[in-house]
């Protein structure tokens, strides 16, 4: 393979942020890169041996890792050591044997989750170690910190270019719409969806004041690629849009209600927990680099989000 021809394995790459970067990918194909996106059918990256085998089979030399068990704060709160230790098991198995491979760079997905609970806003590259995290979901948190870890080894260790990105909240088409398992924004667009088909209240959870930066899947997919082509640091970067577009859960059901054309009755359910009041994230360091990237406005993304939902309920995870 000639150098500059890259093999781009992506692991959990059927899920939202993988069906993101295809869609970009896809938008504009490039002679010098070749993708191959992974499904958990294609292997089990819990099992060190399985893994091996995937790499052996398509010799990738850079990886963009996404695959982790994932879940929203309900599914969080009552599985922490399980989601602490299926993802380090991922993780290691995907690190340790992309460097034992040659792989040349890897990219990570992490979490504004992973930040300290107590903390000062907004929160920045620097203090992901700073505190421990909510105790909500602390187990996913943990392992996912811990790739920063293991980043800054494998560089220190073995000379590679491994790095890891912090996306806030993400959000657009093949998410998980579960409504018990499922983060946030994919929760609303399939309960607007059930109000409107059944011509019920929409019953948001909490009291819709906690507040959250989201990020479209497509644009979160251009800021990835951009991330493997071009950014050389260790240390990982938010990819956030700014902290004056953050939003509450209130503001967010009402862009989804919006999305669907809905204008039913709203309820708050006061016995279900917010969960984090805010992590508001600083994309100062992305600004620095890329100060004129144009984020897709929230309006459009969750409209695009909801067309989407409803064009494939049938196969959508829910």
């Amino acid at each position: 393979m000639m150098a500059s021809h890259k093999r781009i394995l992506v692991t959990g790459g059927t899920g939202l942020v993988g069906q993101g970067i295809r869609a970009v990918v896809e938008q504009d194909p490039r002679a010098d890169e070749e993708f191959v996106f992974l499904s958990s059918k294609d292997a089990d990256l819990t099992d060190r041996a399985s893994t091996k085998a995937v790499f052996e089979k398509h010799q990738p030399t850079h990886v963009i890792h996404l695959a982790a068990k994932v879940g929203g704060l309900y599914g969080n709160m009552k599985a922490n050591l399980q989601f602490f230790r299926i993802n380090t098991a991922i993780n290691d198995n995907v690190l340790s044997i992309a460097q034992e491979t040659g792989v040349r760079k890897v990219v990570s997905c992490l979490s504004t989750c992973i930040f300290p609970d107590k903390t000062t806003y907004p929160i920045d590259e620097s203090m992901i170690h700073n505190g421990p995290p909510h105790d909500s979901n602390y187990g996913y948190s943990y392992a996912k910190r811990m790739i920063d870890v293991m980043n800054k080894g494998f560089n220190q260790q073995h000379g590679t270019e491994f790095t890891a990105v912090v996306p806030t909240n993400v959000f657009g088409p093949h998410d998980n719409f579960n409504l018990e398992e499922g983060h946030v924004m994919p929760g609303l667009i399939h309960k607007v969806y059930k109000c409107k088909e059944n011509k019920t209240p929409f019953i948001v959870w909490g009291t819709g004041s906690a507040r959250r930066q989201f990020i479209y899947s497509k644009d979160l997919g251009r800021l990835f690629l951009w991330v493997l082509r071009e950014y050389k640091e260790t240390e990982p970067i938010i990819l956030s849009v700014s902290e004056e577009d953050e939003i509450s859960i209130k503001e967010a059901a009402e862009f989804v209600a919006k999305g669907f054309d809905f204008d039913g009755e709203f309820q708050y359910d006061r016995t279900r927990s917010d969960g984090q009041f805010k992590k508001t994230a600083s994309n100062a360091k992305l600004r620095k680099y890329l100060p004129d990237f144009q984020f897709t406005p929230m309006e459009q993304a969750i409209r695009e989000t909801c067309e989407w939902f409803t064009a494939n309920y049938s196969t959508a995870r829910i």
